[in-house]
Order: structure tokens, then sequence, then C-alpha cells
């Protein structure tokens, strides 16, 4: 057996932990496991400094500190069972800190908040269309305000699935765009076709009604007045969405490189390197870890399918 299928053994008989519990122990180990394998380093043989390095990571992907403290505390669990087991003599988790979780934490938003709060959207109205096609793409792209603003018609391709991006220092990167919010956005361009564009506007993806691009304290309203008609106590702003997209994708499974590369953190730098990078793989992270996307040969086609009526 691997060294992690005698862990598991060693969780159900020794530690009568119960399958979901033994599952999400893998699954958080299966992160370090990827993060290591990027440099080379065996599971076992990891030393304190490539984990504290695992843990900025995922501190710096928006993982709220309750989400990484657990994901350490199954990290300490995995190299004491070394310890227990003789197959090392030193634990590299000793120096490791669990993160402060204070009362000022970024929140995230649970599934079924992000749901009311779309929902809560009045189709009636005439910028109904539009709010809903922003909040769709705020949760199902991972997008900052700034770059959510400044999504031009030129650089968005709905046949096959993605638009590029320019986020912080000019840097671009190609970011898949889901079933639902491509669905949203052509039904958007709809009623976009009717505004009068003033000059100079004409690519941006969302207008306000006078036809001119939206700033970004309009999307702060857009988000804060949805969330109080659906009635979440929580705060709520457009960032809360991007954590929310980074935390759902990191607790159901999805690797933290493919991570890092939609939300265009550091390690992606110009738009020449993003393009070595299989936008295929990008788009089937989101379809097979985002818990919007069920019906998974929607993505897998490149193309649109409308998804059933619930």
């Amino acid at each position: 057996m691997t060294i992690l299928q005698q862990y598991n053994l060693y969780l159900a008989l020794e530690k009568s932990f119960s399958k979901n519990t033994i599952a999400a122990y893998e699954r958080d180990l299966n992160k370090l496991v990827d993060y290591l394998n990027d440099a080379k380093i065996k599971l076992e043989n990891a030393q304190t400094e490539h984990l504290r390095g695992f843990l900025i990571e995922i501190s710096n992907l928006g993982i709220q500190p309750r989400s990484q403290a657990r994901i350490l505390s199954g990290i300490k669990s995995f190299y004491h069972f070394l310890i227990y087991r003789n197959k090392r003599d030193d634990d590299p988790t000793g120096l490791l800190e669990s993160p402060k979780i204070g009362l000022h934490l970024p929140e995230v938003l649970s599934l079924d908040e992000v749901d009311k709060i779309i929902g809560a959207i009045d189709l009636s109205k005439a910028e109904g269309q539009r709010n809903k096609a922003i909040l769709e793409v705020l949760y199902g792209s991972g997008l900052r305000v700034s770059e959510l603003i400044n999504v031009k018609l030129s650089n968005i391709y709905l046949a096959e699935a993605y638009m590029l991006v320019e986020g912080k220092g000019n840097k671009q990167r190609l970011v898949p765009l889901s079933p639902q919010s491509i669905k949203q956005i052509e039904l958007w361009k709809i009623d976009r076709n009717l505004l009068q564009i003033q000059k100079d506007n004409e690519d941006f993806l969302f207008l306000n009604r006078r036809g001119k691009q939206l700033t970004r304290a309009m999307i702060f309203e857009i988000v804060k007045n949805s969330a109080e008609r659906a009635g979440i106590q929580k705060t709520v702003s457009p960032h809360i969405f991007r954590h929310s997209f980074a935390t759902h994708l990191l607790e159901n499974g999805a690797n933290l490189r493919a991570i890092q590369q939609l939300l265009g953190h550091e390690s992606i730098t110009t738009t020449e390197l993003y393009t070595h990078i299989d936008i295929n793989y990008l788009r089937q992270t989101i379809l097979e870890f985002h818990p919007l996307n069920a019906r998974k040969d929607e993505w897998s086609k490149g193309r649109m399918v409308e998804r059933k009526k619930e």
C-alpha cells in the first residue's frame, strides 16, 4: 500500500473516523501533494519550510483562516502518523502556527446564499438582466471588480467559452466562462443593444443606462442591494464572490495551481506565458469542481447548453 493508503487505514481502524472525515483528510493532503509535486518533493520527506510555503499559498488564494486551520490540522495528523509508524523521527509541523481566527475575516457565501442573491434580482427592471449577468460572472469566474468593469466584448469568446481579462499590473489571463454566465451575457447583450452607447464605450460589456462604462461604486451598490433583498445577514461586497469562488473550488478538490491561474495571482506574469496553459484544462477545473456546474457535458463541448430548469 502507498503511504496515503496506510494512513487512511490507520484513520479508519485505529482512529475510527467516518468515511466522510477520512475523505476530507485525503482531499486536503492531496492539495499538499500537488504543491509538493511541483517542487519534486515526496510527501513523507517534506520539511517545515515546504509546509509553510503551502500554507502561505492557500492563504494568498483567499481561503478562510478557519479552512486553513482545518487543512493544517489534517497535515499535522499525517506527520504524527509517520512518527507513530517510525517512518520519520522528526515533526515538520511542530513550528507551524494555526491562523488566527478573528472577528474581521473575509466572508464566504454558501452556494445557497449565492443562489438567493442572484435570485433576488428583479428582472422586470431595465437593469435586471445586466445585474444578473454581473453576479453570474463574478461568482462563475472569480473576477476582481476592476477586471469586471473592464471586460470588453472583443475579448469574449462565447463559442469557445472563455474571455481575456486584464488584471493587476496590466497582466492578461484567459478565464473560462460557465454555461450560466454565457447564457446571462447573451441575454444582457439583447438589452445592451437597445442602449444609446456613448463614444469610447462601445466595447465595454457592462454599461449603465446612459450607455457608459459602469464604475466600481456601481458594482458595489448592485451587490449590496441584491444581498439585502435576499435577506443575507453577512456583509456582502463584490470581493466576497471572488473569495467564495476560490473557497468552493478548493473545498471541492480543485488543484491549487489551477485556482492560482484562474484568479490571476502573481505566478502568472504575462499573456505570452499564460497562453502555454491549456484553456481546456482550466475550463475542466471549474466544470468539475464549481458547485453550480452540474452538467459535465456543457463545457466539454465548448458551447452553451441550457441547464435543465429545476
